[in-house]
């Protein structure tokens, strides 16, 4: 269906970020007060409205509304917050306002009940019972640090202290795709609450490996969580929220867009074809301890954390149905977080912050890629046989393994403070951290194999040259950064509830090494040892130096009409250093490669509303747009200066309505009907700017049927069957792209039981 369908759709529902106005009896929880000992919003407070933050807070009846149940889903209702459904589990990538990178370091930091998340690859699996999420867009860096550069993400479960009683829920849509979770929350006394919840899912899977016939995007994934809350006194409080997750997944339905000229055989675009296995396997455990003493006018907090990922994603890292090159990249990852927080006030014109946050994580990774037949012959043996006509090399078996493994560890310790001065309808605000990370890679390079030189006229045997490569290294890098933050605040005296705020903020996006280079090295030390082949600089290609921005924000928060209407608005300016981009290399390689592209830039504009014009009726609107661009970036062949940033949309949008239709009866109470749509674009896919992604549309809806204990939903998405792209990229210089997920039809049965 054409775009301009969508935007009268969109515009007839004039809608989104919040179903609040449908509460049931169901859901009547869903705003729940949160006592003076709530362990929520240490560090910023439980109301964002009140601050000079572009944010959008997600409750639990739109949570549940929507099915959000990861971040990935929240965040398609939030302006110019982008993350993209791609890959695997292990792909989380998040695009806010003209920030982000495909690999490693994150531009968006994730809090789980106020526990960092330390790895992004961790950042995407389903959470039970969410009570509410927070996505925060600017930089966060004055209170949180590393990687929070374009924004944080805040994410609350459900508390046994203030909701008591049994949940459940079973969902059964498209693609075979399953969904049973259950959760009893319990008050064991007045001062100790105890929590539990598990869920699984399933899914078929969506794409067809045309190779075998096979679902590739398949996907097994299950966890719990255990939640405790104690109240020994008036004073203290203490929580302790430990969790498992467990997922096992194919993946990667990348089919073939354009094949390379350099490449023999041909192979069919515009289909998924590879055939070999691909598959993503990751276990997680998660235990976070706060800890939280409330005096006078002082409040202390101690936030304690361990956290451990064992993942393996393994590749046909050509995507081709031909055997070129498979990778494996398997790790185990031990992290330790500490943070300390006090903060207080004095009178009720000044309060303050002050805090000091550790950290340790150490992780083993082994990363081999295996050259198998095609890879040995056409990259390889092609190769030389081709410049050279008196001789040829034959390889002495059909596979052989560029070995890599690496232990790379980081460290890092801050200090950080905030002054908040109020006088009249004025806040001023002031912030600093200083902030210190070590990272040091040991890496181990390792190949052992071999190729006869063979005379063509008589075939008799030259030379039998060994190739044994075993090339043990490491490196390290250090960071020191100062993070101030500034903003001023001015109550609009009025009937209505009416703020307007500047700030300025500096963030930085941690450095690091890319370790998927290493095989690309590899690969030419290996050609190298036949004459040709390029040669790479380990220093230069592997290490990438921090990201630095400066945000620049303007906007505003109000409430109208006895808060039947809110709106936010916020413009932001970012100019960004080194901002970290991923490219490919050029010629027949598989790795990515993070460099530092210069200067770039990014502006734009946000904008929400919430309205409520009856009981029955709740409306709201939320749109982004980001105009990013480079400002210098050459990569030595070519200037990319005023390009627009890839990856990272245009614009964002989103829509919804719900109207609830009272019913009365005993048995059933009520019947909801809502609408929505969800829009990105235009993305492009590159820095020369010439494959791109245009602005699409996926309309949604839903009917509910509530009881008392029970809401049975009926609801679809991307109910017009778009067609859009997710994802795009390059392997030995052939081009991939991932479609999105065609249409989905789907039941969920909810119960409630108190």
């Amino acid at each position: 269906m054409k775009l301009s369908l969508y935007i009268s759709i969109a515009s007839l529902c004039t809608s989104a970020l919040a179903f609040a106005s449908s509460s049931t009896d169901s859901d009547s929880l869903q705003n729940v007060t949160l006592n003076e000992l709530s362990v929520t919003a240490i560090k910023q407070g439980n109301n964002l409205e009140y601050q000079a933050v572009s944010s959008s807070s997600i409750n639990r009846g739109s949570i549940e509304g929507l099915r959000i149940t990861d971040a990935k889903t929240a965040s398609n209702l939030v302006p110019n917050f982008f993350m993209p459904d791609y890959g695997s589990r292990m792909t989380s990538s998040i695009y806010v306002r003209g920030l982000g990178a495909r690999i490693d370091q994150p531009v968006v930091g994730m809090n789980i009940d106020n526990v960092p998340i330390m790895n992004k690859d961790n950042y995407d699996f389903d959470l039970p019972d969410i009570d509410r999420v927070e996505m925060l867009r600017g930089s966060q860096a004055t209170l949180f640090g590393r990687n929070t550069m374009g924004g944080l993400i805040n994410i609350y479960t459900l508390s046994p202290l203030s909701y008591q009683g049994t949940r459940a829920i079973a969902s059964y849509s498209s693609g075979n795709t399953w969904r049973i979770g259950a959760s009893q929350y319990s008050k064991i006394t007045d001062k100790l609450g105890i929590s539990a919840s598990a869920y699984y899912r399933s899914t078929d899977g969506f794409f067809t490996n045309q190779y075998n016939g096979k679902k590739c995007d398949w996907e097994h994934q299950g966890g719990g969580r255990i939640k405790t809350q104690l109240r020994p006194s008036n004073h203290v409080s203490i929580d302790n929220v430990l969790s498992l997750s467990v997922v096992r997944q194919g993946g990667y339905p990348y089919e073939l867009v354009k094949q390379a000229n350099t490449l023999v055989g041909t192979f069919t675009p515009g289909i998924i074809s590879y055939n070999d296995t691909c598959f993503y396997r990751r276990t997680s455990i998660t235990d976070g301890l706060t800890i939280g003493v409330n005096l006078d006018n002082v409040s202390l907090s101690s936030i304690t954390s361990y956290q451990y990922i064992n993942d393996n994603m393994t590749l046909d890292q050509d995507f081709l149905p031909a055997s070129y090159f498979t990778l494996t990249q398997a790790k185990k990852e031990h992290a330790f977080t500490q943070d300390f927080i006090a903060k207080g006030n004095v009178g009720k014109k000044y309060s303050w912050l002050a805090g000091a946050f550790g950290f340790f994580k150490t992780c083993d990774m082994d990363a081999p890629v295996t050259f198998l037949n095609d890879g040995i012959a056409q990259l390889i043996e092609r190769n030389y046989n081709s410049n050279i006509t008196d001789n040829r090399i034959e390889w002495d078996s059909r596979e052989f393994v560029l070995g890599s493994n690496f232990t790379i560890q980081n460290y890092g310790i801050a200090a950080y403070h905030q002054s908040t001065l109020r006088f009249g309808d004025f806040t001023l605000l002031a912030g600093l951290r200083l902030d210190y990370e070590h990272a040091s890679l040991d890496y181990r390079s390792s190949c052992n194999t071999g190729y006869s030189v063979i005379k063509n006229a008589t075939n008799q045997l030259i030379i039998h040259k060994p190739v044994e490569i075993n090339d043990p290294g490491s490196m390290s890098e250090s960071f020191l950064e100062l993070l101030p933050k500034f903003s001023v605040t001015y109550d609009v005296p009025c009937d209505s509830k009416a703020r307007i705020y500047l700030s300025a903020a500096k963030g930085y996006k941690a450095g690091g090494f890319n370790t998927q280079m290493f095989s690309d090295v590899l690969q030419q030390r290996v050609m190298g040892t036949m004459g040709f082949g390029s040669a790479y600089k380990i220093d230069e290609i592997i290490t990438y130096k921090p990201e630095h921005s400066w945000t620049f924000e303007a906007g505003s928060h109000s409430e109208w009409f006895n808060s039947l209407l809110h709106t936010d608005l916020s413009l932001f300016f970012i100019n960004c250093t080194d901002q970290q981009i991923t490219v490919f290399p050029e010629g027949n390689t598989t790795g990515r490669v993070m460099k530092n592209a210069g200067k770039t830039r990014s502006y734009g504009v946000e904008f929400a509303l919430q309205a409520f014009p009856t009981q029955r009726l709740s409306l709201a609107a939320s749109y982004g747009y980001t105009n990013a661009r480079f400002k210098e970036f050459n990569n030595g062949k070519q200037d990319f200066a005023n390009n627009f940033i890839p990856y990272a949309p245009q614009n964002t949008i989103f829509a919804a309505a719900n109207y609830r239709f009272p019913i009365g009866g005993d048995w059933l109470r009520h019947i909801i009907v809502g609408a929505n749509v969800y829009g990105a674009g235009k993305i492009y896919w590159n820095e020369e700017n010439d494959i791109s992604q245009n602005l699409y549309a996926l309309l949604g809806a839903k009917v509910s049927f509530v009881c008392k204990n029970f809401t049975l939903d009926l609801w679809g998405e991307n109910l017009t069957d778009t067609d859009y792209r997710t994802f795009y990229f390059m392997s030995i210089s052939n081009s991939f792209l991932q479609r999105g997920r065609s249409r989905q039809l789907g039941v969920t049965l909810k119960m409630n039981i108190q």
